[in-house]
């Protein structure tokens, strides 16, 4: 089997802790060829998509008690090659936010693969239309107190009923730009002009949880189902959980309530072709929705000793028509 991974540049993936890797090392591990290439090499041939692509040769891995130990270097690569996309059983589109117009063309060029039967991790039109803020609006039954908009009086008026609350920029990921405020705190008009750019933006504002304090609970789906969850906790002096804001990974179990909103999500991620998706729970209420290259799959594993990567590929591979 012959997989391809469209992701961000090689040297730029930490193999300790990037979720593409291990589904490359899963992948290569279940007797596949790996080959990968950046989102702008594809390309489409008189109706015919195609990649510019590299085989990859990855180096196995070890985690300890101190995490995972990376060998140097961590993956050997061939010849650049143009290859149809028709020739591999699975392409996944891996490439990190935003999603900008190259990251769009990607999408479009790949959905017009899968109109040709390629099979695409996760569907491209959905790529596109699951926001990873705004997508979540569809269970607001599941999310604490939100608001979006653009419109600084309307937002001033829902902090001011709150007191408390998150402001969150749609585009930003890895808790990069998300601010904590309060109804008493100067300049609170001139923070909204700011975050909305002259009202010219909307931004997602939700009432603050102070169960954040003790972290928030990133939990992987494979077609709908739950496969494995890491829970993160914020450092000293800050409310964001995110690991790339250096938050600290610790095992945990799924209790009643995430079990509740995985069920409800299920059908939903089904129908919209969205097979590998990370979602976040701060205590019994739904935070976001990550569905471009959702991560944890290294800490689940390096904290559980379960090859969550290894079970992740084979459902998928079982549930391939």
């Amino acid at each position: 089997m012959q997989q391809l991974f469209l992701t961000d540049p090689l040297p730029r993936l930490q193999p300790a802790k990037d979720s593409s890797v291990a589904l490359m090392q899963a992948a290569q591990a279940a007797g596949g060829q790996v080959w990968w290439a950046e989102p702008q090499q594809l390309q489409a041939i008189d109706g015919d998509i195609a990649v510019l692509a590299r085989p990859l040769d990855l180096s196995p891995m070890h985690h300890d008690s101190n995490g995972w130990q990376v060998p140097e270097p961590w993956y050997g690569q061939g010849a650049l090659e143009q290859r149809p996309l028709a020739s591999f059983q699975l392409v996944w589109m891996r490439r990190d936010p935003p999603v900008d117009a190259a990251y769009t063309f990607a999408a479009g060029l790949l959905a017009e693969a899968e109109r040709g039967g390629v099979r695409v991790i996760n569907r491209p039109s959905s790529l596109l239309i699951w926001n990873e803020k705004l997508s979540a609006l569809q269970f607001s039954q599941l999310m604490a107190p939100t608001m979006v908009s653009g419109d600084c009086l309307s937002l001033q008026a829902f902090i001011h009923q709150h007191q408390e609350v998150v402001i969150k920029p749609l585009e930003g990921r890895g808790g990069r730009g998300i601010l904590r405020a309060s109804s008493a705190m100067a300049g609170l008009k001139a923070l909204l002009e700011l975050v909305t750019e002259q009202q010219q933006l909307p931004v997602m504002v939700q009432a603050f949880l102070p169960q954040v304090a003790q972290g928030d609970k990133r939990i992987l789906l494979v077609n709908g189902e739950p496969i494995g969850a890491v829970k993160r906790r914020p450092q000293m002096g800050d409310f964001r959980s995110n690991l790339a804001m250096g938050g600290q990974p610790e095992a945990c179990c799924l209790t009643r309530e995430d079990q509740i909103i995985c069920r409800a999500l299920a059908e939903p991620l089904r129908r919209a072709g969205l097979v590998f998706v990370g979602i976040d729970v701060i205590g019994q209420w739904l935070s976001e929705i990550n569905v471009t290259s959702p991560t944890g799959l290294r800490e689940i594993e390096w904290l559980s000793g379960v090859p969550v990567a290894d079970m992740a590929l084979e459902r998928l591979m079982g549930s391939c028509p």
